[in-house]
């Protein structure tokens, strides 16, 4: 379908119209926001020759909107040693920080022979079945598991239940494939759609997100199943395990704060696998 986030001008990044968030005509979600910054950490980490690292923990901190505008990503090797690499990312748009990034890179090894205590494997999530979602690439909307059971149907979803999203990674850039790694971080600002999702919408916006690795997911399509969620005082923190069709491989972390005079109510919301979406009137 040619789905992308940016589309590349020369040196630059140019968001696309899926890059447009609900909060705001004029404002990127934190998904776009992830994706371009992964990509960037992924590629100065290439620029190094280090395929013997992977990553393992990846925050990003949302402190301005960003807008439906001209993007750079830089990069800055803060570390590199025999066996971490840290690189910061930076989002600027008119000459202003808008967003930025950590990810922090560790070399694969062997595991240690120690029994560690894990949870059983009747308390991991499980993906939805092959014959609903089958395996692929292709970019689709956002499957929700909750009491109303499987589907892509928002309204049914808009529930104070546990909540469960199977997702495919939509790429960076136009042209280029979705990574493992651009994938799992883009997909984690879904966290909020597991964790501050409730019976009157979303109603807090994030600030930030985590993201840590054991392993990257195999391919594209993974899950996020909410671990977590506790708020006080209009701040709200939700955990999420993620994990792909051979289990769980890492965590996201996201904190919030109360934004009820801007509800995302997807009671009003109609999203397509074109990437489009269709909005109630006077929504």
């Amino acid at each position: 379908m040619g789905l992308a986030f940016y589309k590349r001008e020369g040196d630059v990044l140019v968001p696309q119209s899926l890059a447009r968030s609900l909060w705001g005509k004029d404002q990127m979600h934190g998904v776009a926001i992830s994706a371009g910054l992964s990509r960037a950490a992924e590629q100065a980490l290439r620029d190094l020759g280090r395929d013997d690292l992977q990553p393992a923990r990846y925050t990003v901190d949302l402190f301005r909107p960003a807008a439906m505008t001209t993007s750079t990503f830089t990069t800055e090797v803060v570390r590199e040693g025999p066996r971490i690499c840290l690189i910061d990312v930076s989002l600027m748009q008119d000459g202003e920080r808008v967003a930025r990034a950590s990810a922090l890179f560790l070399k694969r090894s062997e595991n240690p022979t120690g029994d560690i205590w894990h949870p059983a494997d009747d308390d991991r999530p499980v993906p939805p079945p092959l014959d609903l979602v089958p395996e692929g690439t292709d970019p689709h909307v956002p499957w929700f598991h909750s009491d109303a059971g499987w589907s892509q149907d928002f309204p049914a979803h808009q529930n104070s239940s546990r909540k469960t999203t199977w997702q495919t990674g939509v790429p960076a850039v136009s042209g280029e494939p979705a990574s493992p790694f651009t994938a799992v971080a883009s997909i984690a600002d879904a966290t909020t759609m597991v964790v501050n999702w409730g019976s009157r919408g979303v109603e807090y916006i994030n600030t930030d997100i985590t993201v840590t690795l054991s392993r990257l997911p195999d391919g594209v399509q993974l899950g996020l199943s909410a671990l977590d969620h506790v708020q006080h005082d209009g701040i709200s923190v939700g955990t999420a395990t993620i994990f792909d069709r051979r289990g769980p491989l890492g965590t996201t972390v996201m904190t919030a704060i109360a934004n009820t005079r801007r509800t995302v109510d997807f009671d009003k919301v109609e999203h397509l696998d074109d990437g489009t979406r269709r909005q109630s009137p006077g929504v």
